[in-house]
């Protein structure tokens, strides 16, 4: 067994001392490295590189789009505020305008309705005189008559009776006229 041993394992090799096979190890290692270095990690680092930039350009639109949103947001903010604000304007325009014309249709209204009793007043002041010298005829005439009835004349004298009925009413009005001072005064 000890010349089976033997023939592994060399006693006489020192396991510091570099043999032939190291070295070519070594040497093919030293080439492997250079060509990955060389060949294989550029590609790889530049395309690390350009991945990395993507990312970073992506963060930095991501970046820009967030910013121009809260942008829009606030102006659309801003113009929101606007317009309710201008539509609180309007409104409240609105409202005054409403108002000027209520109060214009009111002084129209006052107006006309001023108007119209002035009218109606004129309207029932003809209608008085009228009334009055409508009855003045009629009383007149009445008065001639029962008058020349007690009498026993006829007091067909145009001009002397109506002398008469104008003095009799002008006494009636006097009378009234009288009647309404003194009871104005007792208020």
């Amino acid at each position: 067994m000890a010349s089976v041993t033997s023939q592994l394992v060399p006693m006489e090799s020192n396991f510091l001392v570099p043999n032939a096979t190291f070295l070519v190890e070594l040497a093919v290692f030293a080439l492997l490295f250079f060509l990955l270095a060389k060949y294989v990690v550029p590609p790889i680092n530049r395309a690390m590189m350009a991945r990395q930039d993507a990312i970073r350009n992506q963060f930095a639109d991501l970046d820009q789009a967030k910013q121009d949103a809260n942008e829009a947001e606030e102006k659309f903010k801003a113009q929101l505020a606007d317009a309710r604000h201008e539509a609180a304007k309007i409104r409240e325009d609105a409202r005054e305008q409403g108002a000027q014309i209520i109060a214009e249709m009111r002084e129209q209204a006052q107006a006309e309705a001023a108007r119209i009793v002035e009218h109606a007043h004129a309207q029932i002041s003809a209608e008085r005189q009228h009334a009055v010298t409508s009855l003045r005829a009629e009383v007149g005439a009445l008065a001639t008559a029962l008058a020349g009835r007690i009498v026993g004349e006829s007091l067909e004298d145009d001009e002397r009776s109506g002398r008469v009925v104008d003095r009799f009413l002008a006494d009636l009005e006097t009378l009234e006229a009288s009647k309404e001072t003194a009871q104005d005064g007792a208020r």
